[in-house]
């Protein structure tokens, strides 16, 4: 609530505090903290801001006539008309973190998300645009709440609610043609089929599919190149616990990695991959309809035989990789963890549910049950493990998407590509693998010091930018004629040209103490921030 009050009032000051300070202010910001924000959101609104200052765009089913309207008048910088919105992240408050349905509530994610890209890759924040579209909520606790903000009712149908999101998506386009969509925290089938709709028409992504997958592909590789002694590269086995749509995207961000880097087909691939949902692996003969989103990957080699636990799938399948989507807080019990032990010399274990109350172990968990052996990362911060009898500190690796999404947007804004693509997300996730330093390599790290956030934001987005111009796809032609004339030595992502599109990105990020971030104001304009 404070930090919300210090942005919305002092904007400047807010962003160095949160720059300087990221890995402290992250967690507050956004995940676990902005969970527990979300939950009380509609009670704490009004100490988030001054009164009359917004803290996003709500776009209520009921607004679908005036749509293009609503749009345009929302302004909450008046002063500079100039600045029109580069990104917009939205959600329907469907599916936040693992807490389920939080209608409008869901607000905090947008509004965290978008913090973390201006502090994570310098994106302006008044070009920044939070937005949450109302469709309703099936929450019981928000519909019987009187200071709910949303509106109470059930969700509408999907009959009511694709066309709603269209008209949604054409008004926004209209009013800021140039706008890079990022979908987020949508429901799991609403999430798939929103992507497969918009991917290949509309300047967008989804965090939770492509870029949850990115970030988890990219501390994959890492603990593959950790343990590529003891197991090959492609004799992996890789068990989902968890087939939502963060698990499904992940794993399809993984059957990349086999593809591209170790020539196997997407059928080979696929058999590396087995998924577990709440009714046990999934199978094609199963019983029970599956969703749209699994049956890619759903196993037929399964010889009638079904596995409903957790257990029976890990002596079933004997994996060297153990992956939590699931949004079930420890159920990577000592049991399980012990036994992964057993099967491997170093397990890698990827406990990824957010927030801390929902992972599948903790990192003391991990490190006790395996002997000190375990590839560690997850997806909401832990803190160190001394080990009791060396009196060494192990750090455990976070597979937090802000390594990702921040330059993935920076280097998307800057190319301007017609389309997100598959080989831009891989090249994301590749480049943040390569940007550890000697000392993080020599200390088995699998991301960066969250501190480098920003020079590693860089080197992602020149990824991106450089496989946009190789795809075709980039619409800046300063960007085309930059990069095509040292193509090849940028796609190496070594040598001098390298090092120099990295430092034009730099220079493009936006800095609460520069200047020249503030071009088009005066002395006046600029006190106000």
């Amino acid at each position: 609530m404070f930090l919300a009050w210090l942005r919305n009032t002092n904007i400047r000051l807010f962003y160095r505090l949160v720059i300087d300070e990221l890995e402290e202010m992250a967690p507050i910001i956004y995940t676990p903290t902005v969970g527990s924000a979300c939950l009380e959101y509609s009670h704490i609104y009004p100490f988030l801001a001054p009164p009359g200052v917004p803290d996003g765009l709500y776009l209520s089913i009921d607004d679908l006539p005036n749509l293009t309207q609503i749009i345009k008048n929302y302004r909450p910088y008046q002063f500079n008309e100039s600045l029109t919105p580069q990104i917009a992240v939205i959600t329907d408050g469907s599916r936040i973190l693992g807490l389920g349905d939080l209608g409008v509530n869901g607000m905090g994610i947008p509004i965290g998300k978008l913090q973390l890209y201006v502090a994570g890759a310098g994106i302006d924040p008044r070009r920044t645009l939070p937005i949450t579209i109302d469709c309703g909520t099936n929450n019981e606790k928000n519909l019987n709440d009187e200071f709910y903000l949303g509106i109470r009712k059930k969700r509408v149908p999907d009959e009511e609610f694709y066309p709603f999101v269209d008209a949604v998506i054409k008004a926004l386009t209209s009013v800021y043609p140039d706008l890079l969509v990022q979908f987020e925290d949508f429901s799991s089938e609403h999430a798939f089929d929103l992507l497969t709709k918009y991917r290949d028409n509309l300047f967008c992504f989804n965090d939770d599919i492509q870029g949850t997958g990115a970030v988890v592909l990219s501390g994959f590789i890492n603990a593959v190149r950790l343990v590529e002694k003891d197991v090959h590269p492609t004799e992996h086995r890789i068990l989902f616990f968890g087939a939502g749509s963060a698990g499904v995207g992940v794993a399809k961000q993984l059957l990349e990695f086999f593809k591209i880097e170790h020539g196997m087909s997407e059928e080979d691939a696929k058999k590396l991959v087995w998924l577990v949902d709440t009714k046990g692996l999934v199978t094609c003969d199963r019983g029970d309809k599956l969703a749209s989103h699994k049956v890619y990957l759903s196993r037929s080699d399964n010889e009638g035989r079904q596995y409903k636990s957790l257990m029976d799938v890990i002596e079933y399948v004997k994996p060297t990789v153990l992956i939590g989507l699931s949004s079930t807080g420890g159920v990577f019990n000592e049991t399980v963890l012990k036994r992964m032990a057993e099967l491997n010399k170093n397990p890698i274990i990827f406990p990824l549910s957010n927030p801390m109350v929902n992972a599948e172990c903790t990192f003391e968990d991990a490190m006790r049950n395996t002997d000190n052996r375990v590839i560690f990362a997850s997806g909401t911060g832990f803190p160190p493990y001394v080990e009791q009898v060396t009196g060494k500190i192990r750090y455990p690796g976070q597979g937090n998407n802000m390594y990702i999404f921040p330059g993935l947007g920076l280097g998307a804004i800057i190319a301007r590509p017609v389309k997100i693509t598959d080989r831009q997300i891989y090249a994301s996730a590749s480049a943040l693998a390569e940007s550890l330093t000697k000392e993080e390599y020599d200390q088995n790290f699998l991301y960066p010091a969250v501190q480098r956030i920003r020079r590693v934001s860089a080197e992602v987005a020149a990824a991106v930018i450089v496989t946009a111009v190789d795809e075709g796809l980039a619409r800046n032609p300063e960007i085309n004629s930059m990069v095509k004339k040292d193509l090849q030595e940028l796609l190496s992502r070594s040598g001098e040209k390298w090092q120099e599109l990295i430092k034009y990105v730099e220079e493009r990020m936006w800095d609460p103490n520069h200047e020249k971030a503030f071009p088009t104001e005066s002395l006046i304009e600029k006190s106000k921030f």
